[in-house]
Formats: structure tokens, C-alpha cells, sequence
């Protein structure tokens, strides 16, 4: 469609035949017409016709074209995305069971036992899992708290909320009693505060680990907890509390000035301020590797004669390098890669270091007659920085992921590696969960009985926000398959975060960009229901889901803000509101949810069946010879034997080097 200057007609694009001269009106009978010639006609292209517009009239109607060209594309690719969701079987979606609504926005919660803790403005509140009643409101903080974490101690929850200033306080949490026991770093000069950037509790419970940053700096502080003399302390109250109060108190009742209801409220709070409990014990302060220099040795009979343990070359700082061997590897590093050196360089930012408390396995343990070095160090080399790290809810298991694409799965409990493998051309890891170990037995998922070695699994949640499953199994390298592609067009169900399910076997909730909740089954690689809060849900653009897991039930929590109007004008506007999703209120999930264990004589059968591959039978084998190694210790080599066979490496060195002195 074009616009002619003038008589502002419009013209419709069809080919058309023009005659040369002035047109006449034909004659009433066809036989008096005149004989056409055919070169008097001449077929102009009607784009020809269009190009020779006067701008700005060509630019416009190109325009026109481009944008209706454009729209036409974007209503047949909405038809084609609607036929192929009305084709498909979409999910059930679940509502939550229960709702937790809140006056303030919750910034960060966390699930321990049957409670919930959820941090806001100045402080926290604890709620009950099931029936979301709230049973103590912690709120003397001149801040908001930004993240909390809650670590299980058995019957008691450590918890450890951190403010906005990076401030990290310790609670102790028994029989609905709140004690705080320390602020770990905080300090009356605000100009020296550091912060708090991750805490990691020790498997039990005996151990805590603050990584700090300030000043440029960063470092780890480790403390060991006194948990036996915190469980006296509450457990018999009435050594540590303050008996004037309580005289007082039943002085005020006998007068008649404070009812009993009051005194057994107040002697029930749940907040117990007045009972101390002991500090932390500080342990150790470890920080970053001082930067690697060249050793003084100028041979390597030298090292040998010099060195006084056999605790290997290589680990730690007890290297030898020279200076001049450090130099020529820059210089070779500058020459390959002097193309990308030369622009210009940013400054790097202060490095985001991550820490784990590891059990004793092959990889750590030391003879007991052997005296190690004080502050012993291990490094593990890799040929690429690494990006992310996991380690498994048993310590058995570490995955290292690199910059570069490469994954090494570390077995701890048996002191070697299951393998390396690598992401697909252009994937980079972005998180990593480790699954519980799981098995597909009759067409459902379950968790074996038993303890299972040297066999793991976990899910890669990549930047460009694919999902790949990486397994191991024993002597079988490790394989990685994909469970959900990339988005190409519709970004908006982009994956933006997983969370595996430990009360379901293989199931996993993934979260996605524009407020969807699905629950996949890994095995399958299917979806198998979502969740959604109920009402109008708005969403922030992109979506940052706020949720929690329970490690020990099989539920979740939502945080969900909707419009709601109720009948009264006061309370009418923004709800924030945290969900109670349980699976087991979902017909599809009652049956995964009771029979989730697999008895061990199923899984003998499934493991050892009558004819055996030879990777199996070699499998069995080097268990077998494992098991008897841990039956009989006295087999294994003298550390006695081990000293003498290094002294005499010792003076075999010394006399290597006296003759090349002769010499």
C-alpha cells in the first residue's frame, strides 16, 4: 500500500499493463476494436512503481511493510505456540495447604525440624511448620537480617541470622526456648566491621566456620562448639536463671499485683535473655595461600637430603620450584597469549571463597605413630579456575566444576576420583545439587535400605540455563545427559533456579522465569505436577523465587505476594504471604511418598544377577579386597617400615651427591 502526493489515492500492488499514447474508448462491437500491439503494452513491476515514490513517502510505506511483515510473524508463531500447548498434556496444578501471612516483606527463610524461620525488618520470627502459627518474634535490630541459615543439632537448631551491616549472631534454639549465645564479628568501630559472607556447620554439630571479609581481606574463623554444656544449661534452668526476679515475682503475686496466668506466661517466654550460655571456643583463623616463590634448593639431591618427613613433595607450600622455572613459564604464557594481554586489564575482584568440613577418609588420614607437620596443607590441581563446588549431605562425595566446562567427582570416603567429565561446546556450570541416591525399582523411584558406596548422582543447572544429570557408578567413568534444553524462543521459561526433593526419590522442583513451579522426575525426565499459590500472583520481572526445602518432610515453602481485599478498607492492599506446599497432599505423589525404600534383597538381585559383565566381576572384586583391608589393619605397612625406607633414600642421596662433587 502506497500514499500518492496530490490526490492522496491509494493504489493496491498488482501488475498492470500501461499503453503507449492516449487511451480510447473502445467501440460498441468487439470486431470494430483495433488490433492490439503488442508492443505498445509494457508489464511494469509495481514495486518499480513504489520505488519511484518521492520520499518521505518511500521511506513510510516501507516501514508499513516491515512492521505488518513483522506482526504477521508474531501472530503465526503465537498460533503455532498455542496449537502446540493445547496438543500437550499440561500439568495438574496443586494449591499450597497452608498460608503464613505476614505484615512485612520477608527477605530470606529457612526450614529446621518443624519450624520456620523467616528473616525481615529487625529480626526474625519462628513459626510452626503445620499449622503456621507463629511462636516467638526476634526483632531488636536496627536493620533488616538478610539471610539466616538453620543447622539440626539432633534435639537442638543452631541459628544463625545476618543483618545488613554482615553482622552474624548465633541463637540456640531448645524446646521452643530461644537463647542467644554470641555475636561472632561484631565490633564497637564501625569503621573496622567486616562481613559475614557464608557459615558452615560441621556434620554434628561440634564444629562452626565464619568466612569473613573486611579491609580488603578474607579469611576463615573456626570455632568448636560447646554443645554438652549449652543442653545442661537449659535442661536445668533454674542453676543459671536470676532467683531475685522470681522472688519478686511471687512477692507481686502474693500481694495480689500479678496474676498467675502472667507469672507462668512470663516465666515461659519463649525468649530467654537472662540465661548465658558459653561462647564459642575460637579455634583458628586460615587464610589465603601466601602466592608461590621459588625454593633456595639448587638440586634435587639437595631436597632429598634436606627433607625430614615423607609426606610427599608437591602439596602445599613444600614445593620445589625455582625462581628461574617460575620465570620461563611467564614468559612462555606472555609470548602465547600476548594478543589477548595487551588490552586493557580490570581490576579483579576480591576472590568469593567457599569452605567445607570434611569426615576422615583415605584422603586425610594420617599414621597415628607419625608426627605431622603443624597446619598440614593439600592442594588438588586443576588445569582451569573453578567456578562452582558441592559437596554431598554426607561428605562422601565433592564436585569441583572449572571455568573451562570440566567437572571432577571426588569419592572422599575412598580417597579417588570417579572421573572427569565436561558440559557440552558453550555450557558453563551455574550451580550444582547433589540427589540422595536413588534406584528404579518396578517403574517407581527408591532409596536403597542400604549404604551405597562409590555411586552418586546430582543435577548441573548451567548458565544458559540448561539442566544436565551427572552420574557415577564405581569403575565406570562418569556420563552426563541432558534433562531440560535451552530455551531458544521463549525465554520467559528460562530455569532460574532447582531444588531436589529429599522426601521424593529423584524428584526435583524447578523454578522458572515467569513464576511457574514444576516437579520433574529425573528418572523419566518428565514433568509430573506444579504448585501455584492461589489469587492473582504478580511477578517482578525476571522472577527471583524465594523458597525452602525441608530436609526431613515432604514439603515446601512459597514466598508469594498477591492483592487481596478483604472487607475491610484498612486491611485491603499487599499481602506478603509465605505457602505450605505438602506432597503428600497431592493424589499423584501419595504412593512415591510411602513406599520410597527399596529392600536390600530386591537390590542384591538387581545388582548381582546370574550373569555378570566383566566391569561388574572386576567391581566385586576390588570390594572384596577393599573389605578385607579394613578387616585386617595389621596387613598394612609399618610406619616404622615407611621411616626406615625414607632414611635410606636419604643417605642414598647424600652419597649420590658426594660423588658428583668428585666428579
Amino acid at each position: 500500500m502506497s500514499f500518492l502526493r496530490g490526490s492522496q489515492t491509494q493504489k493496491i500492488r498488482h501488475p498492470i499493463g500501461t499503453r503507449k499514447g492516449p487511451l480510447e474508448v473502445p467501440p460498441p462491437t468487439e470486431k470494430d476494436w483495433p488490433k492490439e500491439d503488442e508492443e505498445d503494452h509494457v508489464l511494469v513491476d509495481p514495486y518499480e512503481e513504489l520505488d519511484s515514490l518521492p520520499q518521505p513517502y518511500r521511506m513510510i510505506n516501507k516501514l508499513v511493510n516491515l512492521l505488518f511483515d513483522q506482526s504477521w510473524e508474531i501472530i503465526e508463531e503465537r498460533n503455532a505456540l498455542r496449537e502446540a500447548e493445547s496438543s500437550q498434556i499440561q500439568p495438574t496444578v496443586f494449591p499450597p495447604l497452608g498460608e503464613i501471612q505476614l505484615n512485612k516483606m520477608p527477605n530470606c527463610m529457612a526450614v529446621s525440624q518443624d519450624y520456620v524461620f523467616i528473616g525481615g525488618a529487625k529480626g526474625f520470627t519462628i513459626y510452626n511448620l503445620y499449622n503456621a502459627k507463629q511462636i516467638y518474634a526476634w526483632e531488636k535490630l536496627k536493620v533488616d537480617v538478610t539471610s539466616i541459615w538453620a543447622t539440626d543439632l539432633g534435639n537442638e537448631i543452631l541459628i544463625a541470622p545476618v543483618d545488613e551491616m554482615g553482622i552474624i549472631r548465633l541463637f540456640y534454639f531448645y524446646k521452643e526456648g530461644l537463647y542467644l549465645v554470641k555475636a561472632i564479628n561484631e565490633v564497637d568501630d564501625t569503621s573496622k566491621q567486616t562481613t559475614c559472607i557464608k557459615m558452615e556447620v560441621s556434620q554434628g554439630g561440634d564444629f562452626a566456620a565464619f568466612l569473613l571479609q573486611g579491609a580488603g581481606d578474607i579469611w576463615l574463623d573456626v570455632y568448636k562448639l560447646p554443645k554438652e554444656t549449652w543442653l545442661k544449661k537449659v535442661e536445668n534452668p533454674q542453676l543459671t536463671s536470676n532467683p531475685k526476679k522470681k522472688v519478686r515475682q511471687l512477692q507481686l503475686n502474693t500481694l495480689g499485683l500479678i496474676s498467675a496466668d502472667q507469672l507462668e506466661m512470663d516465666t515461659n517466654a519463649c525468649f530467654k535473655g537472662d540465661i548465658k550460655l558459653s561462647l564459642p571456643v575460637y579455634i583458628m583463623k586460615i587464610k589465603p595461600p601466601k602466592p608461590v616463590t621459588g625454593t633456595p634448593f639448587k638440586s634435587p639431591l639437595e631436597v632429598f637430603a634436606k627433607i625430614k618427613d615423607c609426606y610427599g613433595m608437591g602439596s602445599g607450600q613444600n614445593h620445589f620450584i625455582k625462581d628461574s622455572q617460575w620465570e620461563q613459564q611467564a614468559e612462555i604464557f606472555q609470548a602465547s597469549y600476548k594478543k589477548y594481554l595487551d588490552g586493557e586489564w580490570e581490576e579483579e575482584p576480591l576472590s568469593t571463597a567457599t569452605f567445607y568440613f570434611l569426615l576422615p577418609s583415605c584422603l586425610f588420614a594420617m599414621p597415628t605413630e607419625v608426627k605431622g607437620p603443624t597446619d598440614p596443607e593439600g592442594v588438588w590441581p586443576c588445569a582451569a579456575p573453578i567456578a562452582v563446588s558441592q559437596l554431598s549431605c554426607s561428605s562422601s562425595y565433592l564436585v569441583l566444576a572449572c571455568e573451562d566446562g570440566v567437572l571432577t567427582l571426588w569419592d572422599l570416603a575412598k580417597g579417588f576420583p570417579l572421573g572427569v567429565a565436561a558440559l557440552p561446546q558453550g555450557c558453563f556450570c551455574q550451580s550444582i545439587h547433589f540427589l540422595k541416591y536413588f534406584l528404579v525399582h518396578k517403574g517407581q523411584n527408591m532409596y536403597p535400605e542400604g549404604p551405597v558406596k562409590s555411586q552418586t548422582k546430582c543435577v548441573v543447572l548451567c548458565t544458559d540455563a540448561s539442566l544436565h544429570l551427572l552420574e557415577a557408578s564405581g569403575t565406570q567413568g562418569p556420563t552426563i545427559s541432558v534433562l531440560v534444553e535451552r530455551p531458544v524462543k521463549h525465554l520467559d521459561k528460562t530455569i532460574c533456579a532447582v531444588a531436589p526433593v529429599p522426601a521424593l526419590p529423584g524428584m526435583m522442583l524447578i523454578f522458572s522465569k515467569n513464576g511457574s513451579v514444576c516437579l520433574m522426575d529425573v528418572a523419566k525426565r518428565e514433568i509430573i505436577c506444579a504448585f501455584a499459590p492461589p489469587g492473582a500472583f504478580p511477578l517482578e520481572v525476571p522472577w527471583k523465587p524465594m523458597f525452602a526445602v525441608s530436609p526431613d518432610h515432604p514439603c515446601f515453602l512459597l514466598r508469594g505476594d498477591y492483592s487481596h481485599e478483604t472487607e475491610s478498607t484498612d486491611n485491603a492492599g499487599i499481602q506478603y504471604s509465605v505457602f505450605y506446599f505438602n506432597f503428600e497432599a497431592c493424589p499423584l505423589l501419595e504412593n512415591i511418598s510411602k513406599n520410597c525404600t527399596i529392600p536390600q534383597r530386591d537390590l542384591d538381585n538387581m545388582a548381582f544377577p546370574q550373569a555378570l559383565s566383566l566391569e561388574k566381576r572386576c567391581e566385586r572384586f576390588l570390594q572384596k579386597s577393599y573389605r578385607k583391608l579394613e578387616k585386617n589393619p595389621e596387613k598394612e605397612q609399618d610406619p616404622e617400615k615407611e621411616q626406615e625406607h625414607w632414611a635410606r633414600l636419604q643417605r642414598y642421596s647424600l652419597l649420590l651427591q658426594r660423588e658428583s662433587f668428585k666428579k
